[in-house]
C-alpha cells in the first residue's frame, strides 16, 4: 500500500481501523527518506531510533484501546524547535552539536496527543533566508525540479512534505517563511494569527513577528494539526489568552459572500 499517498486524516482513520500499524507507517516514512533524501537535503537530522519508540508505544495504546487523539501518526519537525536530548542546531554551525536540554510547547504538545517525530528539517541559518541556501548543512532543493530552491526559511519542512518524506511537518513564519516555500513546492502553509501558537523554546529571530505554524498537503491536515499545537502556554508572555477555536468544523462551510482582505 503507498501509505505516503494517504492524507493525515486518512492515516488516523486507517490506524485506528488497524489496517495498518505506527509501526509500518513510520517505517515506510523512514525508508522513503533513507530513498531519496539524499538529492533533497531537507533533513538535518533523522530521529529513527526515537520514531519508531514512539510508534511501538502508539501501537500499544491502539492495542489497549487508550489511544490519544493524534496516536501514531508521523510528522517532522523544523530545526527551529527545541527538542530535548535531540539535536537543535537552527541550520548553524554555532549549533551544529547543541542538544536542547527542554523541548518546546510545540513539540510537547503534539508527543502529548501521540505523534511520531521522524526528525529535524533543515532550514535557511536561525531563519534567516527566502530561499534555503544559507543553511550550515547544505542547500535544501525543491522536489519538483531540484535545480529550483524549495523557498525559505522553512524550506526542509516543505521540501519534505512535497516529496512525501512525511505527511505534515512544522514550520515558522516571520515575514513569509511558512507561506512562500509552501507556494514554492505546491502545498498548503499557514502562519497562525500572532499568540495563538506558543514560542517557547522555539529559537527567536524576531520576537514581534515570529510565528509557528505548519506546511501540509491539504486545509484538512493543516487544520488537525494547527487545532494541536495552538492554545495558551504561560511559558509565553505573547500568548493569547483565548478559547481555542474548533478549526476542523467549519472547513467545509461555504464561502460566498465572504470578504478577505
Amino acid at each position: 500500500m503507498d501509505l505516503h499517498k494517504l492524507s493525515l486524516t486518512k492515516q488516523l482513520a486507517g490506524l485506528k481501523k488497524g489496517d495498518f500499524s505506527s509501526i509500518e507507517l513510520t517505517n515506510h516514512y523512514l525508508n522513503r527518506i533513507s530513498n531519496f533524501d539524499e538529492k533533497l537535503n531537507s533533513f538535518i537530522t533523522v530521529t529513527q531510533e526515537k520514531a519508531l519508540s514512539q510508534a511501538q508505544a502508539a501501537d500499544e495504546r491502539y492495542k489497549n484501546k487508550s489511544n490519544l487523539t493524534l496516536d501514531g501518526l508521523p510528522i517532522a519537525h523544523k530545526d527551529i524547535f527545541c527538542t530535548k536530548g535531540v539535536l537543535t542546531t537552527c541550520g548553524s554551525k554555532m549549533l551544529s552539536n547543541f542538544e536542547a536540554p527542554y523541548s518546546s510547547t510545540v513539540y510537547d504538545r503534539l508527543d502529548k496527543e501521540g505523534m511520531v517525530m521522524l526528525g529535524k528539517t533543515n532550514m535557511d541559518e536561525f531563519a534567516m533566508g527566502s530561499s534555503n541556501e544559507t543553511s550550515y548543512f547544505g542547500p535544501v532543493k525543491n522536489p519538483w525540479n531540484i535545480e529550483y530552491v524549495p523557498g525559505g526559511s522553512s524550506g526542509g519542512s516543505a521540501a519534505c512534505v512535497s516529496a512525501e518524506l512525511s505527511p505534515i511537518a512544522t514550520a515558522t513564519d516571520t515575514g513569509g517563511s511558512i507561506r512562500q516555500p509552501a507556494s514554492l513546492c505546491g502545498l498548503t502553509g499557514i502562519k497562525p494569527t500572532y499568540g495563538r501558537v506558543s514560542r517557547y523554546g522555539m529559537i527567536a529571530f524576531a520576537s514581534s513577528l515570529d510565528q509557528g505554524g505548519v506546511v501540509a498537503r491539504s486545509a484538512e491536515d493543516a487544520a488537525l494539526i494547527l487545532q494541536a499545537m495552538s492554545g495558551h502556554d504561560p511559558k509565553d508572555s505573547t500568548s493569547l489568552d483565548l478559547d481555542k477555536p474548533d478549526l476542523i468544523k467549519d472547513l467545509d462551510s461555504p464561502i460566498k459572500g465572504m470578504k478577505i482582505g
